[in-house]
C-alpha cells in the first residue's frame, strides 16, 4: 500500500512538473538583499560565498550598506569601526561583476536613518527630537545630508541601472514642531509632506544621475489615494518595491495594489520576499517553510499580472529589525533557505527536482523545511556555524534548565537557601555534580568551536554580541550555580532542623 501511495504521489509530482508554467522573465531578475546594519560578513566571506549565491540563482544584490560603508569627511561619524574599507569593496563589487551579478545600493533616506541621527552631529535633524529614527523633511541640512551619502556610495558603484532610497516605515512623521506648523496650513497633509520628500530625493538621483533609477519601498505610498500619488510626480520618478514576508500573503490584494500604482502612473513595480530576518526579532534559526511559501505566494501575483509590469524581486535578508534591535538569523544560518527561495523562483515552484538541486548546491543529504532542524551538516561556506547555532538553539538552555530547575537531587537538597548558606549533604552531591561538570565541559567545547568559527565570518563585535544574546545567559547560569564547583563542607547539623 505504502508503495503504491508513493508510486502514485511521484506519478502526480512529474505531471505537476509537466504542468508547471515556465517562470514569469521578469522573475529572472533576483535581488538577494545583504542587511549590513548588524552582523555584517568580512569581504573575504562575502567574496567566497557569491559564486554560491550566483549557482543558487540570485541574479544580483541589494546592498544595505548603513553604518558599514566607508563615508568620508564630513560623514565618518557614519561609518562603524568595522566597516569595510574602500578597497575591499572595490574588490568585492569587481567580483560580482564578473559573476554578472548586479548590485543595486540601498541608502536610507527618510525612515531608518537611526544609524546617522543617533549621532550628536546630526541629532538636530530628526523629525522628533527625541527619536532618531526619521529625518526631519522641512530642514535643507537633512536633504543635503542625503544628497552627501547618495554621493558618497555612488563614486563606488558604477554602471547603476537602479538605486534605493529606501523611505519605509517613516514613523513619527507630522509629529515634530516643524511638521505640525506645516500641516496646519490649507490643503497640507501628511500624505503629501511624505511624497515631497521622496520626489526631492528621487529628482536629486534623476538629475544627477540620469541612468539611474530610483526605488523606493511602498509601505508608505499604500495608503495615499490615487488622486494624491497621481499628482504629486512620484510615480514618474520612482519604482515601488512592494514587500510583504507572511507565508499566506494575499495575493488579490497585491494584485489590486499594483493595478493602483499602475492608474497612479508607476510604469513598473518590484517585489520584495523574505529568506529570513522576518519570523522574529531575536530569531536565531530559519524556519525554510515559512519563506519558501511566502516566495511561492509572490509567483503567484507574479502570474496574476502583466509579465511586462514586473521589474524583479529582492529577496530580503534582515539581520536586524532596526539599528538599535538584536541580531535575526546569522547569513550562514539562513543560507539553506536563500537557496531554496531562490531555486522555487528561478524554477517557477517548489519540486522533488529543485529539491535535490539546492542539497547538491548545499552539500546536504537531507533538507528539513518545516523545521529547525536539519541532520545533514553541508559543505557550502559557514556551514559550521549553522551546525553549531542549531545545537546551541536547541540544546544549550534546555539541558542547562532541566539540570537546575527539574534534576530532584538539585531542586531538593542544592536550592538557592542551600546555595547561600553552603550547606549540602556530601552523598547527595554525588548525584548532581558528575552532570554539572559534564555539561559545563560539553558547552564550553561547543562555544568555543562556535567561535572559531564564526570568527572565520564575523568581526569581534557580532561575536560578542551573538554570544552575550543566545550563550552566556545559559552557560553564566549553570557557572553561578555553583554546581561544578561545589566545595565538600561538612553539613552543619544546626542548619538542619
Amino acid at each position: 500500500m505504502r508503495s503504491t501511495c508513493r508510486a502514485q504521489a511521484a506519478g502526480l509530482e512529474r505531471r505537476e512538473e509537466r504542468e508547471r508554467p515556465e517562470p514569469s522573465s521578469a522573475m529572472r531578475q533576483r535581488l538577494v538583499h545583504l542587511d549590513m546594519k548588524g552582523a555584517p560578513p568580512r569581504a573575504a566571506y562575502l567574496a567566497e560565498v557569491l559564486p554560491l549565491l550566483r549557482a543558487m540563482g540570485a541574479t544580483g544584490l541589494l546592498l544595505e550598506y548603513e553604518d558599514a560603508f566607508p563615508y568620508a569627511a564630513p560623514l565618518e561619524a557614519l561609518s562603524a569601526p568595522h566597516a569595510y574599507s574602500w578597497t575591499e569593496l572595490t574588490e568585492l563589487l569587481g567580483r560580482a561583476a564578473e559573476l554578472g551579478l548586479e548590485v543595486v545600493p540601498l541608502v536610507q533616506s527618510f525612515g531608518h536613518m537611526e544609524f546617522a541621527l543617533k549621532h550628536e552631529q546630526f541629532a538636530h535633524l530628526r523629525e522628533v527630537k527625541m527619536f532618531p529614527n526619521a529625518l526631519n523633511p522641512h530642514k535643507e541640512e537633512a536633504r543635503a545630508l542625503v544628497r552627501a551619502m547618495i554621493d558618497r556610495v555612488m563614486e563606488l558603484h558604477r554602471d547603476l541601472r537602479w538605486f534605493h532610497i529606501g523611505c519605509d516605515e517613516v514613523y513619527y512623521l507630522g509629529e515634530g514642531e516643524e511638521s505640525k506648523q506645516w500641516l496646519q496650513q490649507e490643503g497640507n497633509t501628511p500624505e503629501k509632506l511624505c511624497l515631497s520628500h521622496i520626489k526631492a530625493v528621487a529628482s536629486y538621483v534623476a538629475s544627477s544621475y540620469p541612468t539611474v533609477t530610483p526605488i523606493v519601498w511602498d509601505d508608505m505610498l499604500r495608503g495615499i489615494s490615487e488622486e494624491t500619488l497621481a499628482e504629486s510626480g512620484v510615480p514618474q520618478l520612482v519604482q515601488p518595491m512592494i514587500w510583504d514576508y507572511a507565508a499566506d500573503l494575499d495575493v488579490e490584494g497585491k494584485v489590486l495594489l499594483i493595478e493602483k500604482y499602475r492608474r497612479c502612473g508607476f510604469s513598473k513595480v518590484w517585489f520584495a520576499s523574505a529568506f529570513k530576518g522576518a519570523t522574529g526579532v531575536n530569531q536565531s534559526l530559519t524556519l525554510i517553510g515559512h519563506h519558501l511559501k511566502n516566495n511561492l505566494q509572490w509567483l503567484k501575483v507574479a502570474s496574476s499580472i502583466p509579465a511586462d509590469v514586473l521589474q524583479g524581486i529582492a529577496l530580503t535578508g534582515w539581520q536586524r529589525y532596526d539599528h538599535f534591535s538584536v541580531l535575526c538569523e546569522l547569513f550562514p544560518v539562513a543560507i539553506p533557505s536563500l537557496a531554496v527561495c531562490l531555486q522555487a523562483l528561478e524554477n517557477g515552484g517548489y519540486s522533488e527536482r529543485v529539491k535535490e538541486n539546492v542539497e547538491k548546491l548545499l552539500g546536504m543529504s537531507n533538507l528539513e523545511l518545516d523545521t529547525f532542524m536539519s541532520t545533514s551538516t553541508g559543505t557550502f561556506p559557514g556551514s559550521n556555524i549553522l551546525t553549531l547555532v542549531t545545537e546551541v538553539s536547541f540544546y544549550l538552555k534546555s539541558s542547562v534548565d532541566e539540570l537546575l530547575e527539574r534534576n530532584r537531587y538539585v531542586t531538593g537538597w542544592f536550592s538557592p537557601y542551600h546555595r547561600k548558606r553552603k550547606i549540602i549533604h556530601p552523598i547527595i552531591m554525588h548525584h548532581f555534580q558528575p552532570d554539572a561538570v559534564s555539561l559545563l565541559s560539553k558547552w564550553n567545547t561547543v562555544v568555543q568551536d562556535l567561535q572559531a568559527a564564526m570568527e572565520q565570518v564575523f568581526h569581534k563585535c557580532t561575536i560578542e554580541e551573538w554570544m552575550e544574546e543566545n550563550v552566556h545567559p545559559s552557560l553564566e547560569k549553570l557557572q553561578q550555580s555553583d554546581l561544578p564547583f561545589c566545595l565538600l563542607s561538612p553539613a552543619d547539623s544546626s542548619g538542619w532542623q
